[in-house]
Order: C-alpha cells, then structure tokens, then sequence
C-alpha cells in the first residue's frame, strides 16, 4: 500500500488542483474545518472553483478567505448568514448560489459517495427550492428529486487518522467530514493526532481509510469561535 501521509498541507494537495474544479470541504460554521488545506489552496491561486459546504466561513477565515481572494465562482451551501463578503458578491452577481435545505444537503453527499445519482425528498416542494426539478408522486404526496454530489477532491478535518486514513472524528467536529471523505474522486484527511496503525479502536472508526487518498497532520489550528456568548458572573 502506497504512503498515504505527507508532510504538509501543501505536499498533500499537490497535482490535485486545478481552475473549474469542485471541492467539498467539511465543517459546519468554524466546526470541524480543515484550516490548513483551506490555506494551501489559497497559496496555490486556484480559482474558478465550486465549493460544496455548509457555509463559506467568515469573513477572513475559514473558507472567506478563498472568496476574499476571489478564488470562489460558485457556492452549493446551505447556510450563508454568517460572511457579509458572500452576501455582497451574491447580490453583486460576482458569485453563483446553490442553495439546499441542510438535510437535502447532507443527504445529496452522502448520495454521491454512496453511488446513487439522485433521489426523491419531500423538503422544498412547493418552493424556490423546487423550481426546474422534477416534482413526482408517491403515495399521494408530492417529492422533488435532487442530485447526488461528487467532488473533484474532498477536504476534511478529522481528531485523529492512522497511516492508513482510519478516522475518528470529535463530537460536533465530525458533522459533513465523514460524508465528505466518500464523496470526492480524491479525499485528502487534515488531522490533529497521527496514530499508529492499530492504536485506534476498531469499533469506533467513523470513517474507513479505504475512501483517503491522503493523510496530512495540521500545522496550526486557530479553532477560532464565531460568536463567543457567556453568562454574566453572578454576584457573590
């Protein structure tokens, strides 16, 4: 089996990028990001890309900052409300919008990964969500059918990956990541902890090394908190 750990952000994406390609990137909000693969594909200058996430960061971090370089031509999210640059490129008609109820989301990469190109979901019947898709019947209720996602390349934050790419992934961390990592035609794995082979408990791999091409321990992680809410100290 080949070596699939490398040394750096930038060694794990190399020959992978390329103008026009799509890139599904894990996390939700600040959640779970691959902070040091998103940078490396900012040095690379890649551009032109479509970008399969939740949500495109903040402004200035996370994926904001690949829009700030305007290296983004088209968002399929869910969740934009957090990245003022994204709302002003959408209005501007700079950037291209595909915009998915969560779940339908969820399930169109978990689709993809699995092999199947499309399925039926009631969620967005009736609405702008709807609009150009095919609107079926069954049981006397009415589904829209929705496309299974692929990516030219998967990037996902894991807690802990052995050589191999077995993950495990942190509570609320794990979020898109494990669908993420099937549904690209190469996934590169950003992890915190590099176990060895055999160290991981078996019956607790989210995510089997089978779907990771490449394996990279992050340099940095500033794990930055989007909204930072505490309760006032009670008198003594």
């Amino acid at each position: 089996m080949a070596d699939k750990v490398r040394e750096n952000a930038v060694e794990a994406l190399s020959g992978l990028l390329f103008d026009g390609m799509t890139i599904m990137a894990g996390g939700f909000g600040l959640c779970g990001i691959p902070e040091n693969l998103i940078a490396a594909i900012r040095e690379s200058g890649v551009k032109d890309l479509t970008v399969v996430s939740n949500n495109c960061g903040i402004d200035g971090f996370g994926l904001g900052i690949l829009l700030e370089n305007r290296q983004i031509k088209k968002m399929i999210s869910s969740y934009v409300g957090e990245n003022k640059l994204f709302e002003q490129l959408y209005l501007s008609g700079e950037l291209e919008l595909e915009f998915n109820p969560q779940g339908t989301l969820a399930e169109r990469i978990r689709a993809g990964g699995a092999g199947i190109p499309a399925f039926f979901t009631r969620t967005g019947v009736g609405t702008l969500v709807a609009e150009g898709k095919e609107v079926r019947e069954f049981d006397g209720e009415l589904y829209v059918m929705e496309r299974g996602l692929v990516a030219d390349l998967s990037i996902v934050k894991a807690w802990k990956a052995d050589a191999e790419g077995n993950q495990v992934f942190r509570k609320t961390a794990r979020n898109y990541n494990p669908m993420m990592a099937t549904a690209g035609k190469a996934t590169v794995v950003e992890v915190e902890q590099l176990a060895a082979i055999g160290d991981l408990d078996k019956d607790n791999i989210h995510t089997p090394g089978i779907f990771v091409d490449r394996i990279v321990k992050g340099a940095v992680y500033e794990k930055r908190i989007e909204r930072v809410t505490t309760r006032t100290k009670e008198a003594a």
